[in-house]
């Protein structure tokens, strides 16, 4: 059996809230297969909701970083240029919308609420991914994290629908434009988690249970399962996987019509 060996890589994960993150669990899985660690949180005063976390896996960088803000961007990749000179891995989990806008439907969000979240979400990857372009190694990953609500309605997900289906999109032209320099594009489109994240999501229990009840593998997917599939689509096993959507959601994303008194088929 094949080994992920990312030793003498270097990853940049953007965007941790906490150890529970998704993020994390990415970090914890790259650095398990070898790889140096630089990790971003949003601001100075969330740093110590990370620091733990930095120090239990030995990342080589914890840096503070409020996108899309330029200016703190373009600090974060100088300070890894500095330290690092080049990157092979990029992960992006940063997703936001202003907390007046979580729970008026998508009829309702004013203007400035949506190209709050839009900026945030996904000029933030696009951004990043320009910014550290000139520091990605040949063969370089870029992986970002999204959702089913992309794809079809769920309610309470609101505003985050076109939102992320507009990361997607990103992720296939961005894919179109660096592969010719040999960097990879994709997505993880990741089942319902309980993290700091979806709290914010109105009746996000419901959703959970809504999976858990539907979904092929009748269970949530959790954290450490994400954390693989980013763990593949940065290797080598994943060389000529570009501009795709994985979805790591038990299955539910295949379901449509089903009839819920169905018993499992025995084989």
């Amino acid at each position: 059996m094949e080994v992920i060996d990312l030793n003498g890589k270097r990853a940049l994960i953007i965007g941790v809230a906490n150890e529970r993150s998704i993020a994390a669990a990415v970090a914890r899985k790259l650095r398990s297969a070898g790889a140096e660690i630089a990790l971003t949180c949003h601001t100075e005063r969330t740093r110590p909701y990370v620091e733990p976390f930095a120090q239990e896996i030995g990342a080589a960088m914890l840096l503070p970083c409020n996108v899309p803000d330029e200016d703190e961007v373009a600090r974060v990749i100088e300070h890894v240029r500095s330290e690092w000179g080049a990157v092979d891995y990029l992960f992006h989990a940063v997703g936001a919308v202003p907390k007046s806008e979580t729970k008026h439907r998508l009829v309702q969000v004013s203007g400035p609420g949506f190209a709050a979240a839009m900026q945030t979400s996904v000029y933030s990857f696009i951004q990043f991914s320009r910014a550290a372009a000139p520091l990605l190694s040949d063969a370089a990953s870029i992986v970002t994290l999204t959702f089913y609500g992309a794809e079809r309605v769920v309610d309470h997900y609101n505003v985050m629908g076109p939102v992320k289906a507009a990361l997607q999109c990103a992720v296939q032209y961005l894919a179109h434009e660096l592969g010719p320099s040999g960097i990879r594009v994709n997505a993880i489109s990741a089942g319902p988690i309980n993290t700091r994240a979806s709290s914010g999501i109105s009746q996000f229990s419901k959703l959970t249970d809504e999976v858990r009840k539907k979904a092929p593998l009748r269970r949530n997917v959790t954290t450490e399962e994400v954390g693989k599939v980013a763990l593949f689509l940065v290797s080598d096993l994943a060389s000529g996987v570009t501009g795709e959507i994985i979805h790591v959601d038990s299955g539910h994303h295949i379901e449509g019509m089903s009839f819920e008194d169905e018993a499992p088929l025995k084989v």
